[in-house]
């Protein structure tokens, strides 16, 4: 929906980008929420006030700060609960845990970033904690390579161009000739793969699901740490697990 027609409601965008800027702040004044969210202080208040007073947000009664509150949780739920696409993919990502034994990842794509709505640890190590909803920048993983390499050439080409890359880790590649060289590879292989460029220590391998008329929509994940995996062993013997796990969702995808 565009901000320019008459059913657009800018309050409610506003209320909106206080909650989403909670992702990268996890307490902020109301100058620090009006800094943030790009409006007035006064707009501030009002708003922080109403979520607060809705359990959304909680302020600290010291501090004055707020950060979020408990009811916030109940934004992300209907999806959750209700997803078809999640729903047809728990039964497969659980054999894929028990196959691997190594931590089992699903996320969506949402703008430039891969969204984890589902998360099956490993025994075998503690994890990066890495909550529902945590958003990793497509380019810098495994599964956002494996979403765009689903994509036409030319869309995935542009949609690369126009993406931002930070450095995140000593790995993290930033080159977006090589970046379209990975998503190309991984066109051709039915798999991407990431060497330690998001986290240090992490590597992971990743192949797209596909819906009904061949978009892709998702992507199935294997996480491993590198004290206990190389890359080259993780692409031997994970990424063809992640690709029959992805294949199988992708078969039993609802239509859009």
């Amino acid at each position: 929906m565009s901000p320019s027609t008459g059913l657009f409601i800018q309050s409610v965008e506003k209320a909106l980008s206080v909650l989403e800027a909670f992702r990268t702040m996890p307490t902020m004044n109301l100058q620090e929420m009006s800094q943030a969210c790009d409006i007035s202080t006064s707009s501030a208040q009002r708003i922080a006030h109403t979520l607060a007073s809705l359990g959304y947000l909680r302020k600290h009664p010291q501090s004055r700060r707020y950060s979020t509150g408990p009811a916030a949780l109940k934004l992300g739920l209907p999806y959750l609960a209700n997803e078809p696409l999640l729903h047809q993919a728990h039964s497969v990502l659980h054999r894929l845990h028990q196959e691997c034994g190594e931590t089992v990842n699903f996320s969506i794509p949402d703008g430039d970033d891969m969204v984890f709505v589902m998360r099956l640890h490993s025994h075998k190590h503690i994890p990066v904690y890495m909550p529902i909803g945590m958003r990793i920048p497509a380019l810098s993983s495994s599964s956002g390579r494996a979403w765009l390499a689903g994509l036409p050439p030319a869309q995935a080409e542009r949609r690369i161009d126009a993406m931002q890359v930070a450095q995140h880790t000593p790995n993290t590649t930033r080159d977006k000739k090589v970046l379209g060289a990975l998503v190309e590879e991984a066109r051709r292989d039915g798999y991407a793969y990431a060497d330690e460029e998001f986290f240090k220590t992490d590597l992971n391998v990743a192949a797209a699901v596909f819906d009904q008329t061949g978009e892709p929509v998702a992507a199935v994940n294997i996480s491993v740490p590198s004290p206990r995996w190389t890359l080259a062993d993780a692409r031997r013997e994970l990424a063809p697990l992640a690709i029959r796990a992805a294949r199988a969702i992708s078969r039993a995808a609802p239509l859009p």
